[in-house]
This record gives structure tokens, sequence and C-alpha cells, in this order.
């Protein structure tokens, strides 16, 4: 199924969550107003690595994120095994792959609609509502700019 968010879509695999399309694009919906930061959906997880990436994925709070590293020491592989399971997860967004980013605080990459931009656009929307910075765990660029 498609949902729509910040003027784009995003399909989700709607076969992986026991609730109604409608239910979830209420969520959605909620979520992009800010009256939800978790969504209350039973989403069916893969098997193997995928799974127990989306798992991690799903454990990072509202308006924070991790690493590709991070998540990466934390399942016992390698970050490269960590981008390739974020771009296979089915249900983008409500398992919040956006949260996952470089180890310098890149947004390497996002599989759902509009890539980046749509990454960048959730991740400010999470910073804004819960007053963290948009990347709670790594240096910003001001800081960057002062190291050199």
């Amino acid at each position: 199924m498609n949902v729509d968010i910040f003027e784009t879509t995003i399909e989700i695999d709607d076969g992986r969550i026991a609730e109604s399309s409608d239910e979830i694009r209420k969520q959605v919906a909620e979520y992009e107003s800010g009256d939800r930061t978790t969504f209350d959906l039973q989403v069916t997880v893969p098997e193997g690595v995928t799974g127990a990436v989306m798992n991690a994925m799903n454990a990072i709070p509202y308006g924070e994120t991790r690493t590709y590293g991070d998540l990466a020491a934390a399942l016992d592989t390698t970050p490269i095994a960590i981008g390739q399971a974020c771009a296979r997860n089915p249900v983008p967004l409500v398992v919040p792959c956006h949260r996952v980013v470089g180890s310098d605080g890149a947004l390497k990459g996002y599989s759902a609609a509009d890539g980046v931009t749509t990454k960048r656009r959730l991740l400010d929307l999470e910073a804004e509502r819960s007053g963290h910075s948009r990347q709670t765990r790594l240096a910003t660029n001001e800081m960057h700019e002062t190291q050199q």
C-alpha cells in the first residue's frame, strides 16, 4: 500500500502489518501532524538479519539516531549488512530506518520515496517535536567546524 506524507508517497508492505490500511494511514497522518511519536501497529518481521535489524531500528527512540556502526556492533555484524537490511525494510517509517545514519552523521540513503530528502524531513520533524537535535548521538556541524 502507499501512504502519503510530506507531499510524497511511501510504499509500505501492509501484508506485514496486522491492522487495516485505514488504521495505518490514520497513524501515519497522526505522525506527520506531530500527534504520534510511535506506531501502535503489530508488524511481522522477517527471519534472519533483516528481522534483527528491524527490531533494533524499532528500539531507536523518536527524535534520536543511531549509526550503522552502532547497530552493527549491537548485532555482531557489519555496517554494510545493516545498510542492506535497512534497504530491505518492508515497512519504512513504521519501522524507523530513517533513524539510522552514517558514522559522520551523513544521511547515507533511504529506500522510501524521494530518498534522503524524505529521510531528512522525517528526522527534522522528529527533532522539532522532541526538542532534540536531529542527530542526537553524533557531532553537529558546528562541532566539526570548531575542530578544524
